[in-house]
């Protein structure tokens, strides 16, 4: 069996705080070996072969910087690449498949932007040494179709596109009109035609410096489908773009696949990659440790295998539960007493004229928030955590816990200090359903978006409120934690009889979580109204009319699926007026 151990540098505060327990509580160093030593960096290293798995250094180390695992007898091989001693491993990798969409999901930290760095030749493999060769690569992929791919990206017979994770990298290293940035990448000729597809048209002319994050995405994936290439690759395509906006891309991103190129997209949003993948691969492993990828599934049974936690031809269970959907018709919204009414509520920001003409909120209701954006939904949720100013009226005051869409953090404040009223109040429901605790003893200042997200969500169901209100909780989380945190907010609001209004473009977690709905419409920018509250039944009915797609429950796992355009069944509900699964 393979012993492969990993440290967490990100986690580890050894020498500055922490006097190398791991070494000290390490039996095979008081035996007098070294299985545990410190490195160059000051950091501990730990000796793999000399390990004998018995889990001391993981249980003694205060900031659980250690993992020691085992791994499969399959995975005793060389892993496609490591990242230095003690560093994350990742073991295959997803195969391109001309004429086919491929998708790829799985947690965060399991090696997705690895894998595709890898095949976009971004990344050289170093097959979990310091480095590699390009003979011993061909030799560690020999008989598989691999071998091929990387002999033709060797002589430049394949050319690969690739859209990045992160986007607003873009901005800090280019300046200058976002036409000028285009201009220099278009090898087709579509710039003008791509940017209306995309609806950036208007954008072209400003400051790249100057833009949205929705904006900055857009412009990314344009510059990648402007790029004559084989493959294209989109790293999370759909991250600050709204329901509208994600569905114009994956179309977009679709069709760009043809029988002479292959399209790859990781994707957390389970609507658009059911709805713009062929095919699918599973990743799965351990966080921040290991990483595998699955064969490849038709989408459909790919998603439904995910959401069962195991893996049938591997023989692998990667989720002690499966994630079950629920197979119940839509609440019609009776239950809960009201909470509060608002009516005539109007408000202006700049140019932006919000209206919510009138609407009830229901006690131990979770209400969710539907729209595109730059719509007024922020600017709603603002008036009623009390921080923008609006004329109109609110029947009743009630106390409030907001977290706001965009978080910042300017403190060193350590997490388990900060999450102090979390931890005494709603350890079981929240903090450890959400994996706080292994984030205790980092500080604020150091958290990656998820991990912010996940520590500003739970310091927000903390609070002693009636109406908790979350802006975009769903941001920065992969598709497990989505799902998670959606069972949490819905036990959450029935368990503790509390209200909470989650704003969010994941139509899944909207669907799993919400019994009411809000709807937005207008003009982006320039002016919004608010229409509802409104049972699921007839919000879904409102919004996905807008969008002219219709839903239906997939047999299996009961998870919403978009029906096909024009298909038989999409076409029978859109006349039934019925757009929303009965």
């Amino acid at each position: 069996m393979k012993r492969i151990a990993v440290l967490r540098k990100d986690r580890c505060k050894a020498p500055q705080d922490c006097p190398y327990i791991c070494e000290k509580s390490c039996p095979v160093n008081r035996a007098g070996k070294d299985c545990i030593k410190t490195g160059v960096d000051k950091k501990p290293v730990i000796y793999e072969e000399l390990c004998i798995g018995c889990n001391i250094c993981v249980k003694k180390c205060p900031f659980e910087a250690i993992s020691i695992i085992n791994l499969p007898d399959e995975l005793a091989k060389q892993p496609v690449h490591r990242y230095g001693k003690n560093g994350f491993q990742l073991f295959s990798l997803p195969q391109p498949v001309f004429g086919q969409v491929i998708g790829i999901m799985g947690k965060n930290g399991i090696g997705k932007t690895t894998a595709v760095k890898i095949l976009a030749g971004l990344l050289e493999p170093n097959l979990g040494k310091e480095s590699a060769s390009y003979e011993e690569l061909l030799q560690y992929f020999k008989g598989k179709e691999s071998q091929s791919y990387f002999e033709k990206l060797k002589a430049n017979k394949i050319k690969v596109s690739y859209k990045p994770q992160v986007v607003d990298q873009i901005a800090k290293v280019y300046n200058g009109k976002v036409r000028d940035l285009l201009e220099k990448v278009d090898e087709k000729a579509k710039l003008d035609d791509y940017s209306v597809v995309l609806g950036i048209n208007n954008i072209l002319d400003h400051d790249i410096k100057n833009i949205s994050g929705g904006e900055l995405q857009r412009v990314a994936i344009l510059a990648a489908a402007l790029k004559k290439a084989d493959i294209y690759i989109f790293d999370e395509p759909t991250s600050y773009l709204d329901t509208k906006q994600r569905l114009v891309v994956a179309r977009f991103i679709k069709s760009l696949c043809n029988e002479k190129t292959s399209v790859i997209v990781i994707e957390h949003d389970l609507i658009i990659l059911d709805y713009i993948a062929d095919m699918v691969h599973l990743m799965f492993g351990e966080e921040s440790c290991y990483g595998i990828v699955s064969q490849v599934h038709p989408v459909r049974n790919g998603i439904n295998v995910y959401l069962s936690g195991y893996l049938k031809e591997e023989n692998i269970r990667f989720r002690d539960k499966a994630i079950t959907f629920y197979d119940t018709s839509p609440s019609k919204g009776v239950s809960g007493g009201k909470l509060l009414s608002f009516s005539n509520i109007k408000a202006k920001v700049g140019d932006f004229e919000l209206n919510a003409p009138e609407g009830t909120l229901r006690k131990s209701t979770v209400t969710g928030v539907l729209g595109e954006n730059g719509i007024g939904k922020t600017t709603f949720v603002k008036i009623l955590a009390g921080v923008q100013k609006f004329e109109g009226s609110i029947d009743r005051k009630v106390t409030v816990s907001y977290k706001p869409q965009y978080l910042t953090v300017d403190s060193d404040e350590l997490v388990i200090n900060f999450l102090k009223k979390a931890i005494s109040s709603i350890s079981a429901e929240v903090i450890k359903p959400l994996n706080l605790a292994s984030l205790f003893h980092r500080r604020l200042s150091e958290l990656s978006g998820g991990e912010l997200q996940r520590v500003a969500i739970a310091n927000c169901l903390s609070q002693d409120a009636d109406l908790y209100l979350l802006d975009e909780p769903s941001a920065y989380l992969d598709v497990e934690q989505r799902l998670i945190l959606s069972k949490i907010i819905k036990n959450f609001a029935m368990e503790k009889e509390k209200t909470i209004l989650v704003v969010d473009h994941d139509l899944v977690f909207i669907d799993y979580l919400s019994e009411d709905l809000l709807v937005f419409d207008g003009v982006p920018s320039k002016k919004g109204t608010a229409h509802g509250v409104f049972s699921m039944q007839d919000g879904m009915n409102m919004f996905l009319k807008e969008l002219n797609i219709t839903f239906r429950r997939d047999p299996d796992s009961k998870r919403p699926r978009i029906n096909k355009e024009d298909s038989q069944l999409d076409r029978e509900q859109k006349s039934s007026g019925k757009y929303y699964y009965t």
